[in-house]
């Protein structure tokens, strides 16, 4: 991983731009205060917090066992909890004005997701979790809002597909279940990010924004 996020630092700075690699564990709060306090100290502000860690597994819901269900929640759940808290906290702290709090929910947070139920579980958290701490900093010009992303084609997606022992039909049935007939790139899901974080958002706080291809509509 550190061989990837070296790539990643190079990339962003051939751009004229500054990067800092922090390596941790998002469900240990040591490690989540030391990422937001040393990106801090480093560019001297903390304008964004994008909490996007997460884990899943296929697997009907009664075999999935007490230590499986932990493990999804320990990252997905208490791992945005962390991060959302201590961008919080930070944040106000520095008199960050138009701070940004992003955070990655799913359509299975939207829509429970069959054989994912632990998964399901942990993403409809993320909204209300979204929703509740964009009240509390309603009056700081801090946004707290997350993103819905369908099936995009990325390692998570292709793993599972793997465990299904049938990723070709995985990836036709998760296409079929679009409006525009094709998965999602992380390119389709960084663009709804960008736009969340920049000052174009400052008037959207507290939502769950599709970006699934429309396979899920409200």
């Amino acid at each position: 991983m550190k061989d990837h996020l070296e790539g990643v630092r190079q990339e962003v700075e051939a751009k004229g731009r500054k990067a800092l690699i922090v390596l941790g564990d998002v469900s240990s709060e040591p490690d989540v205060i030391r990422l937001v306090d040393e990106t801090a100290e480093h560019f001297g502000r903390l304008d964004a917090m994008i909490a996007n860690a997460g884990i899943m597994f296929s697997k009907p819901l009664v075999e999935t066992t007490v230590e499986e269900w932990h493990h999804v929640h320990k990252i997905n759940g208490l791992g945005l909890f962390l991060c959302y808290k201590h961008a919080a906290i930070k944040m106000q702290q520095l008199g960050t004005e138009s701070g940004r709090i992003v955070g990655a929910s799913s359509v299975a947070g939207k829509v429970g997701e069959p054989f994912c139920a632990t998964y399901s579980q942990t993403k409809f958290g993320v909204r209300g979790l979204t929703q509740a701490l964009a009240g509390e900093l309603a009056n700081t010009g801090i946004t707290v809002n997350c993103y819905c992303p369908g099936a995009i084609d990325t390692n998570l997606l292709r793993e599972l597909g793997e465990g299904t022992g049938d990723k070709d039909k995985l990836y036709a049935d998760e296409k079929n279940k679009t409006m525009v007939g094709r998965l999602g790139t992380p390119e389709d899901i960084s663009n709804v990010v960008s736009f969340l974080v920049s000052p174009k958002s400052q008037f959207i706080t507290g939502q769950s924004i599709h970006a699934n291809g429309g396979r899920v509509m409200e």
